[in-house]
């Protein structure tokens, strides 16, 4: 570690338009490359003994009584085994690039991920297969949970070494582009706003015609002429050419893919054609003819509804019983302070389109909504709210009620929160892409919501965030969200 350091503080000020620049990135890459292999197989077989010696060897409340007669000798073939297995897991994974040093986040993310994953796996493989010293599942579930905090305490120390400038500007993918519009844009603002991302923009050229879509910043350096392409990938040491020209013809994009087959340079193209849900493309072919288009997405595929409706139908089986006493209190409350009903309906768009009434404990005046003023959103210190309605509104309170809607089938515990009709009428002409959203249930949290994108918010950022969530469904993510709920309550009014 000390000497990758030395060396990469000795080259600090090197040009990356120099040889030598080239030269120590392979370098500094190999080495965390190494270092991430050895570092995660000695976090592991330490780890793994260590938790052998707590199981088998002291008397800890959790872990049982001290093993007689089970030595480390007969446990020996578990964790090599099992060791390598979970680092095929991360490899699959692609924990092990180069670039996920820079990305703990991520990184830790996969490794929670995988090591569960592993321990399912490995409590089926020994209960289905008789072994000459049976594992125990106490070590195995214990062994699971100290390898994880384990391998994400060593891999944050890795990622504080990575993310020292002197390492950090070896590491990271240059990018040039190729033309400049508003999507390379978002991705120049998404760079900049991370200091540790694992990206540095090179620069830009404009397209074969001398123009760009849109003129780039000035903090983005204009290097050449679109005719100086290969000169330009060799000299700024670019790893990855992106194609943000629309206007390119066949014969262009052919031409630059070669020159980038050439150097070992990877070309990526911004596909003008799909603005929206772009990590559901996939290419076909037909008749020997490649065919690139919207297939499905993570919620299109019978298992992922499946296993999102299971998840549903507990959650809001637990949800009703455990809010049962808070509706009723704050139920009260609302009858004390305003008499009359205490729950509140309202026409919201669900899935496809399909219309339902959402139930909510009611936070505002019975003549909140007054004949002929329309719908509308609430506001900021809106002053048709009740007094508990405030309360309510900030801590999520008023929501309880549609554990019911779920139930039913009518919403999800996460997607994208559901609008009235009324609203949606203009929505859809006005704002790009909105009725997208209706591809999924709507829920009763969502990552919009919990970015502060609720109420009288930015709609063309809540329309984004409904569809990353879209497009990067998990049941990992949905349970982010929903633990995320309780701690963010921007945009509550």
């Amino acid at each position: 570690m000390s000497r990758l350091l030395e060396e990469a503080k000795k080259f600090a000020s090197v040009e990356p338009d120099s040889k030598e620049f080239s030269r120590v990135s392979k370098v500094v890459s190999s080495r965390f490359f190494y270092l991430s292999v050895v570092g995660d197989a000695v976090v592991i077989l330490v780890v793994s003994v260590l938790t052998f010696w707590m199981r088998f060897r002291t008397l800890l409340p959790g872990l049982g009584e001290p093993a007689v007669g089970i030595t480390l000798r007969d446990y020996a073939g578990y964790i090599g085994g099992g060791g390598l297995t979970l680092m095929l897991v991360f490899a699959h994974y692609r924990i092990y690039d180069t670039s996920q040093v820079l990305r703990y986040r991520q990184v830790s993310f996969l490794i929670i991920k995988a090591c569960s994953l592993w321990l399912i796996g490995v409590l089926c493989v020994t209960r289905l297969f008789d072994f000459d010293v049976t594992l125990s599942r106490l070590y195995a579930v214990a062994n699971a949970i100290h390898l994880t905090i384990g391998l994400l305490l060593w891999r944050f120390f890795l990622y504080r070494i990575a993310t020292m400038e002197q390492c950090s500007r070896y590491l990271r993918d240059r990018i040039l582009f190729v033309g400049w519009n508003q999507s390379s844009e978002r991705l120049n603002t998404y760079i900049l706003s991370d200091p540790n991302h694992a990206y540095s923009l090179a620069g830009c050229i404009p397209s074969a015609s001398g123009d760009y879509e849109t003129e780039p910043p000035d903090e983005v350096p204009h290097l050449a002429a679109h005719g100086d392409l290969v000169t330009m990938v060799q000299k700024q040491r670019i790893d990855i050419v992106i194609l943000a020209d629309r206007t390119a013809t066949m014969q262009e994009i052919d031409n630059m893919a070669t020159v980038c087959e050439k150097e070992m340079v990877q070309f990526k193209v911004i596909p003008s054609y799909f603005q929206i849900l772009v990590t559901g493309l996939s290419l076909q072919t037909i008749s020997g003819i490649p065919i690139l288009g919207i297939s499905s997405l993570p919620l299109d595929r019978p298992v992922n509804r499946l296993l999102k409706r299971l998840t549903d139908i507990v959650g809001a089986i637990v949800g009703l019983i455990l809010s049962a006493p808070l509706i009723a209190i704050f139920g009260t409350i609302v009858y004390v302070e305003s008499p009359g009903a205490v729950f509140y309906r309202q026409r919201r768009l669900g899935r496809n389109g399909v219309i339902f009434d959402i139930i909510k404990i009611r936070s505002m005046r019975l003549d909140a909504e007054a004949p002929g003023s329309g719908p509308g959103w609430t506001t900021k210190n809106d002053p048709r709210r009740l007094k508990i309605g405030a309360f309510m509104r900030s801590w999520n309170i008023d929501e309880l009620p549609q554990f019911w809607n779920v139930l039913k089938g009518e919403m999800s515990l996460v997607g994208p929160r559901p609008e009235r009709p009324e609203l949606i009428a203009s929505f859809k002409e006005e704002i790009t892409h909105y009725n997208a959203r209706h591809s999924a249930k709507p829920g009763i949290t969502g990552w919009a919501a919990v970015n502060g994108l609720r109420g009288d918010t930015d709609l063309v950022e809540r329309i984004r965030c409904d569809l990353y969530y879209l497009e990067n469904w998990s049941l990992w993510l949905d349970f982010h969200i929903m633990f995320l709920t309780f701690f963010r309550r921007e945009g509550a009014a």
